[in-house]
């Protein structure tokens, strides 16, 4: 990020030269002596009873060693990992949470659903044994849409389930909100469509499971952002207690939320390393990764904004149908539920707030968290309602957002929904300073210009607060470990997916020691450190909560070393001080630094500067106001993003160049929503519209080809770092930004509705359909 200057030079992150050099280790790349090979029989429809099974072909195949199939793992006793929504809905009503088998028994719900593991010599022979599996299936009537699940006599999923209707979620203050209603002057309704996702990380879904007879243990190797997400998962569906898996994953070709569950594969994998005693490697295919892992977004969003006679907003409302798809994925149900009632009223004074959000069950993929984790969703209705109501009133654009933003000395802002409170914050500020930076004021001369060239060019502005942080364990937790010549190692629970923790996080507990960043190692989720709590990386919470217990667990390293450095100082220890990374006597000139003081204790066991600290977890809530400016040929409907701007506040800034990437990649993922990206199924047959790359667009360099980040940082007061974190702001901005200014392009056409993503094809439909004077609003089935 930057203040208008160029970033200084930067040497790299301490990672890639292992990455760039193909040293990188994926769970791929893991391997142990006597492995198997897996491969999963898959459902090839959406909803069917299971009528039989016939496994003996596949038995007889060169190289099959076993199958498995849902009676085995049902057996084993194996259940649904919990969700982790504990809170009630509407009424008092609990989540109903749809039992699902590791493998399918009975009825499949998904196409592509898991039926049957093969396991075998080699890849190849399982996936040929795979193919060989005779299936028998009943066909059932399958529903893919959200609003036709919940309708009245819609094809039931699930027997103890009725209606579909899993979660009904409601939150804020529905009779004020009511009555605000009422007093309006102006109330702008709008639905949204926020197109289902497909996370494809560059790492596909892979494990290796190995089980060790002698001590009951097993070790498990996959991709993860943490090992405490991955247990949790692990053992809510073996029952197998925690303690009893080790999880290793060094490298992670990616995240996005969707590497945070143990998928059902893992536990299959568990199951058959036990039983036949030999590791089992899985590795998915690209197709399967499409499929099978879980998707985001996908929910019907209703809101209704209220303001009154001078443009203040007085109430806002929100109706959400959420896909849930066919079962429930753990983080799924919270995200689309409490994570969006942290900041439902985004940046803005809205006295009143209410919102009913309702989960269904379809004969779909499961949804999960996907970068933004429901961010995205509130900032784009908010900021889309915004903008609509400026259109309908007359007021500029601009102008309503700075009547209604919080302002600065109005932090910390209790929001109307009680349990959350903005710790801090300048939304005015960032207003400002993407007005000015993206050159707003003379944005109707570059519109006109690109008139003379046959174009339509619009501008658009989102500005969001997001929450980040916490999490359902009530503490995180970091080790410091020295070792004989006194370097240090961090343990932490962290899950690196690309983010560059291998570097910053060394540096901060340099910046505390005094010592040299090269002479300190991350060690993130090791299996065979010491135990912490606390958990993964999630929710933009790695500087927050990793980085955080981390100061602590330094300052505990600085605390115990006053007593030794006296010693080594030959001074009284209430003489002793710490400063710049040394110790000191007052009043001699004598030090001795961390790195030499953890040298001479070298020896004994532990070390006598070990450390460890902790933090209690709390929120902080990031900011950001972005500007996309954008060029629609009329001809073709392709669009281009000629210029992009985004201001934002992610607290203290520890490492320029990471939060960049972070930033920049985040905009690029909420750039990929709103131009192409759209997981489609056939509402007919439930099958899967776009499963490969030939029918599922992905954002590629050229999408984004003039980016200008800046940074406007108000320190969090809830950490010790001041930071907020930077992960999900990206996409929470670019989103609401990017369709903003796509239809103040088409607006002179008289377009001001269109659900995402704005596809060429969609575009030049609603294009040629205004010209006709039949323009519709172009919808996403």
């Amino acid at each position: 990020m930057t203040h208008g200057k160029a970033t200084a030079a930067f040497k790299g992150r301490r990672e890639d030269a292992r990455l760039v050099a193909g040293q990188g280790r994926f769970t791929a790349d893991w391997n142990l002596p006597g492995q198997l090979h897996a491969s999963f029989l898959r459902s090839d429809r959406a909803h069917a009873e299971i009528v039989s099974i016939d496994t003996r072909p596949a038995l007889a195949a060169p190289g099959v060693v076993a199958v498995l199939t849902g009676e085995d793992t049902a057996r084993a006793g194996f259940k649904v990992a919990p969700p982790l929504v504990k809170f009630p809905g509407r009424g008092g009503a609990a989540l109903k949470v749809p039992h699902r088998d590791v493998l399918a028994r009975e009825r499949v719900r998904f196409v592509r659903q898991e039926v049957a593991m093969v396991v075998a010599t080699s890849a190849a022979a399982a996936q040929d044994g795979a193919e060989a599996i005779e299936v028998e299936y009943r066909d059932l009537p399958p529903v893919v849409d959200e609003e036709a699940a919940l309708a009245p006599g819609a094809p039931q999923l699930h027997a103890d389930i009725p209606g579909n209707l899993c979660f009904d979620f409601e939150y804020g203050d529905e009779a004020k909100t009511t009555q605000a209603f009422a007093q309006a002057a102006h109330v702008t309704q709008l639905t949204l469509e926020s197109n289902r996702m497909i996370g494809n990380p560059m790492e596909p879904k892979a494990c290796l499971a190995a089980y060790d007879a002698a001590t009951g243990t097993w070790d498990v190797y996959s991709s993860t952002q943490g090992i405490s997400l991955m247990l949790a998962g692990l053992t809510g569906v073996t029952g197998i207690p925690a303690e009893k898996f080790r999880v290793h994953a060094q490298d992670v070709g990616g995240a996005f939320g969707i590497r945070s569950d143990a998928y059902v594969e893992y536990c299959a994998a568990v199951l058959a390393a036990k039983t036949l005693g030999r590791p089992i490697k899985w590795v998915s295919s690209r197709s399967e990764t499409f499929v099978s892992d879980y998707h985001g977004r996908a929910a019907r969003l209703g809101g209704e904004l209220a303001l009154d006679r001078d443009g203040r907003f007085l109430a806002i409302r929100f109706n959400w149908i959420v896909n849930s798809g066919a079962y429930l994925s753990q983080p799924g149900p919270l995200i689309n539920t409490m994570t969006a009632t942290a900041h439902v009223g985004n940046a803005y004074r809205i006295p009143a707030i209410f919102g009913r959000h309702r989960l269904a069950l379809t004969n779909t993929t499961p949804t999960s968290a996907y970068r933004g984790a429901g961010r995205p969703n509130v900032s784009y209705l908010v900021e889309r309602l915004v903008e609509t109501a400026a259109r309908e009133t007359g007021i500029d654009r601009i102008e309503l957002r700075r009547r209604n933003l919080i302002p600065k000395d109005a932090f910390p802002y209790q929001t109307p929904i009680a349990a959350f409170v903005y710790d801090s914050g300048d939304p005015p500020g960032l207003l400002e300073l993407a007005v000015k930076h993206s050159q707003w004021k003379t944005f109707e001369a570059r519109r006109a210009q690109a008139a003379r060239r046959g174009k339509l060019r619009g501008i658009g502005c989102a500005i969001f607060i997001e929450p980040s942080g916490g999490g359902a364990s009530p503490r995180e937790q970091a080790a410091i470990r020295f070792d004989a010549v006194g370097n240090a190692r961090v343990y932490a629970l962290a899950g690196p997916s690309g983010q560059g923790h291998e570097t910053v996080f060394p540096e901060i507990v340099a910046e505390v020691l005094g010592m040299d960043a090269q002479r300190i190692a991350l060690r993130a989720s090791d299996p065979l450190g010491p135990k912490l709590a606390g958990e993964g990386t999630i929710s933009s919470r790695s500087m927050i909560s990793h980085g955080g217990a981390m100061v602590h667990a330094a300052r505990e390293v600085i605390r115990k070393g006053l007593t030794l450095a006296a010693v080594e100082l030959k001074a009284d220890p209430q003489d002793v001080v710490f400063e710049r990374g040394r110790y000191r006597a007052r009043g001699r000139a004598a030090s001795i630094g961390i790195a030499e003081l953890a040298a001479k204790c070298a020896g004994a066991s532990p070390h006598p500067l070990d450390a460890q600290g902790e933090i209690e977890l709390k929120r902080s809530f990031p900011g950001g106001a972005h500007v996309a400016e954008v060029e629609v040929d009329p001809d073709t409907g392709v669009i281009l993003i000629e210029r992009y701007v985004a201001v934002d506040d992610c607290g203290r800034v520890l490492n320029h160049v990471l939060l960049e990437g972070q930033i920049h990649g985040g905009i690029v993922q909420g750039l990929g929503q709103v131009l192409g990206e759209h997981c489609i199924y056939d509402r007919a047959s439930g099958q899967l519209l776009t499963g490969s790359f030939m029918d599922y667009f992905m954002p590629r360099v050229s999408v984004l080809r003039d980016a200008r980040l800046y940074d406007h940082s108000v320190p969090s007061p809830n950490n010790p770092l001041g930071a907020k974190g930077g992960g999900e702001a990206g996409t929470t901005g670019a989103v609401p930004a990017a369709a903003n200014a796509v239809l103040d392009a088409l607006r002179p056409l008289g377009i001001d509705r269109l659900d995402l993503p704005y596809t060429p094809a969609r575009v030049w439909h609603a294009i040629s359909a205004a010209k006709k004077g039949t323009h519709t609003i172009i919808s996403s089935t």
